[in-house]
């Protein structure tokens, strides 16, 4: 089965997509919106368009665990993306994949100003890889 995850942020959403075997993580791109309703649109058309059967959408809780705003706004999204596409909607923790997602890029070279463009899709990745280590 094929595994959608978001990393959701305020202007930039990242999004990676699983091999169709659930096994690897495949296709990564970032989505800039701004506005929560279209943005939610434009995720379940993808989530229709790659034929996905679960989607994962990362939910930034605090370092003690509490929920905060952010998490709050993520659980919104992800109550509107199951009920948009009737889909498996999976909270997964992804406290720290921002941070490790931009250690992964310095370590591979990428200056920090050019981070802004693929952080939001590596960490989406990193959240795609929890929960398929998790199956």
């Amino acid at each position: 089965m094929k595994i959608m995850a978001i990393d959701y942020g305020d202007a930039r959403t990242g999004v990676a997509f699983s091999d169709p075997g659930g096994i690897l993580v495949g296709e990564t791109l970032v989505i800039e919106e701004w506005n929560a309703e279209r943005l939610a649109d434009k995720l379940a058309a993808l989530y229709r368009d790659r034929g996905a059967g679960l989607i994962a959408i990362g939910r930034p809780l605090n370092m003690d665990g509490s929920a905060g705003p952010r998490a709050e706004k993520s659980a919104t999204l992800a109550e509107k993306l199951r009920e948009l596409t009737g889909a498996p909607v999976r909270e997964v923790d992804e406290r720290r994949t921002t941070v490790d997602a931009h250690r992964i890029l310095s370590a591979n070279g990428k200056k920090m100003k050019k981070h802004k463009a693929t952080v939001d899709a590596v960490a989406a990745a990193l959240i795609l890889e929890t929960v398929l280590n998790s199956l």
